[in-house]
């Protein structure tokens, strides 16, 4: 028996707002959730059929009975999970985000640990991290950007996901390293090349920052320990090397 996937549709990387509602009936028609998100669209298999029939001949053969039941549970407990994530979807297309996360994670409980699995696992992780940045749970939305890479590491929704929540928590090395990411998948994404560049001057800056601030923290330090010798790190020069970039003392009364 075969277990079918359904295909993700396109997703648009900035946040979905929930239909109006004069498309309230045609959202309950179609069960899917509207554009930016993962849904599930019916009747159409993807390209890893084939390879899905193939992981799950291989889990037939790990189990001692080798019998029909265990393919029909596997089954019976991927279309379950499927319905709970366009259940999921649906909720999410309402704008309620939080009913709609408690859905993925229901769907992922359910869902069987197999390689025939393995997409809509991923795209349930996503929806969750798009849940989590709506309810403005950026920590726990980069959390479940980086579980649908752990089961998909060329998942570019789920890089560019995690890059932007990045962005937001002013993450800007790590954005733009997840960035180049996506770039190694896809060298003409504009949308990377773009984010690169906007990037690189605020990672710049932060680190500047940091320094500055680090270096404060320092001299506090050197001076409550000086000052009972009379001196303070105002003795005290420091002189950056132009080509190492390495940093050199020297005293000074």
């Amino acid at each position: 028996m075969l277990i079918k996937e359904e295909e993700g549709e396109n997703e648009c990387h900035s946040d979905m707002n929930p239909p109006n509602p004069s498309s309230s009936s045609s959202t309950a028609t179609n069960r899917d959730a509207s554009d930016g998100f993962e849904t599930a669209s019916d009747g159409e298999l993807n390209d890893d059929e084939i390879p899905q029939q193939l992981h799950l001949q291989d889990e037939q053969q790990k189990t001692p009975s080798q019998n029909d039941d265990y393919v029909e549970s596997k089954q019976k407990a991927f279309e379950e999970a499927s319905d709970v994530k366009i259940e999921g979807n649906r909720l999410f297309g309402s704008g309620q985000y939080q009913e709609a996360l408690t859905q993925y994670e229901l769907a992922l409980h359910l869902a069987p640990d197999m390689p025939a699995s393995v997409e809509l696992r991923s795209i349930c992780h996503l929806n969750s991290a798009v849940c989590f940045s709506k309810l403005e749970k950026y920590e726990d939305a980069i959390k479940e950007c980086t579980k649908a890479l752990e089961l998909n590491p060329s998942y570019m929704k789920a890089l560019l996901r995690r890059a932007e929540t990045h962005e937001k928590l002013e993450h800007f090395e790590e954005a733009i390293v997840d960035m180049k990411s996506v770039l190694e998948l896809d060298p003409s994404n504009d949308q990377a090349k773009m984010a690169i560049r906007r990037l690189g001057p605020l990672a710049e800056e932060k680190r500047e920052k940091m320094k500055e601030e680090m270096i404060g923290k320092l001299k506090e330090m050197g001076n409550s320990l000086l000052g009972r010798f009379g001196m303070s790190v105002d003795n005290f020069k420091s002189v950056k090397d132009p080509n190492t970039g390495a940093y050199s003392l020297s005293f000074q009364r």
